[in-house]
């Protein structure tokens, strides 16, 4: 993948309609070719036939936001359960801070 893909988390779906992201969230619930995440807010997630989520864990989303908000995954990366979500909401505040650094605006 070489497109950029900025960290976000819930609250900012709106701005990257459209925009590759990256997000990390907890799994909430799986439903057929679909997900729940937990990243700041509820996130649902359209996944590929690849994706190999587990309820109660973390995950990290590559994925295209559509218009109506959703996610539609390129890849998912399971992280385990040994996640410290106010650091990810951190590191997602600062790249949106110095977004020259991370990506294109």
């Amino acid at each position: 993948m070489s497109e950029q893909a900025p960290r976000i988390n819930a609250p900012l779906l709106e701005q990257f309609q459209n925009r590759v992201v990256r997000v990390v969230g907890k799994v909430l619930e799986l439903r057929g070719d679909t997900a729940t995440i937990d990243s700041h807010g509820s996130i649902t997630i359209f996944l590929d036939r690849d994706s190999q989520l587990i309820v109660g864990r973390a995950t990290e989303i590559v994925g295209k936001v559509q218009p109506d908000l959703t996610i539609k995954v390129m890849s998912a990366v399971d992280f385990g359960t040994n996640i410290d979500f106010n650091v990810y909401d951190s590191l997602v505040e600062v790249n949106h801070l110095y977004k020259e650094i991370f990506y294109d605006g």
